[in-house]
């Protein structure tokens, strides 16, 4: 696919994975749209990328129709990405009790409502394009986690919320495929994001020890590569990538 002069939108581009990914479209040639809750962190991408800022909850509705619309108006939309999302540890029957419901609705609420909002919006903006010569007209790229397959202990809200992503990525791209539009999910194991920022740095380099090669946390302008590969490769479609260095979680 072309990114040249086509417009993408990133969702949650405002920080760690999402910042990386649309700075890496930017320098492929489209014109980003970072969408992000954090109006400041937004502001702070767009103007480093030459990019539109757009702020609003991404399993709302209303926001983020108004930026795909906004991305579509400036050129063709190619690429959407959806880099959202939050990773609260809680037990499902722990020392204060059950896992709060409010807390596990809103996790599943942003990683795979707020996923899937973007991609019906995307897709459907992408199927009224001028189709490429290569017969693309558009691309989504998901993001899950290596939890949705080896979730550990403090995380089943977050690997539900992530295994839902991996199980709408193949009957997507099926539906899809008629358009010329591609769905491809992401599933990161350990990345340097601000998450990581937030623990000491012997925390960090005992995470950063578990992957078997190579033997440290990813980096995110690595993800960002593997998104700019996926939209390079037509063939790849409907398919979840594990990105992890062969890491595979123990359960604590």
């Amino acid at each position: 696919m072309d990114l040249n002069g086509a417009s993408a939108i990133v969702t949650g581009g405002g920080s760690g994975l999402g910042a990386a990914t649309a700075e890496a479209l930017a320098k492929a040639g489209a014109q980003v749209t970072v969408f992000d809750i954090n109006q400041a962190a937004a502001d702070a991408v767009a103007a480093r990328i030459g990019g539109v800022a757009a702020v609003g909850d991404v399993a709302e509705e209303a926001a983020l129709s108004a930026a795909v619309r906004q991305a579509a108006s400036r050129a063709p939309l190619r690429i959407a990405v959806a880099c959202a999302g939050i990773a609260p540890a809680a037990r499902v029957a722990g020392r204060n009790g059950p896992h709060d419901l409010a807390l596990f609705e809103r996790v599943i609420r942003v990683n795979l409502v707020g996923t899937f909002n973007l991609l019906r919006l995307a897709a459907a903006a992408m199927t009224e394009t001028q189709a490429q010569a290569s017969g693309e007209r558009g691309l989504v790229v998901c993001t899950a986690s290596i939890a949705a397959y080896e979730g550990q202990i403090g995380q089943a809200a977050y690997a539900a919320s992530k295994g839902g992503v991996v199980g709408l990525t193949l009957p997507a791209a099926r539906e899809l495929a008629r358009f010329g539009v591609r769905v491809v999910t992401l599933a990161p194991g350990l990345f340097h994001t601000p998450l990581m920022d937030t623990l000491t740095p012997e925390a960090r380099d005992s995470l950063g020890k578990l992957p078997l090669f190579p033997q440290r946390l990813g980096r995110p302008e690595e993800f960002a590569a593997m998104v700019l590969a996926i939209a390079a490769n037509p063939v790849l479609n409907g398919e979840t990538i594990r990105l992890d260095g062969a890491l595979r979680l123990p359960p604590a």
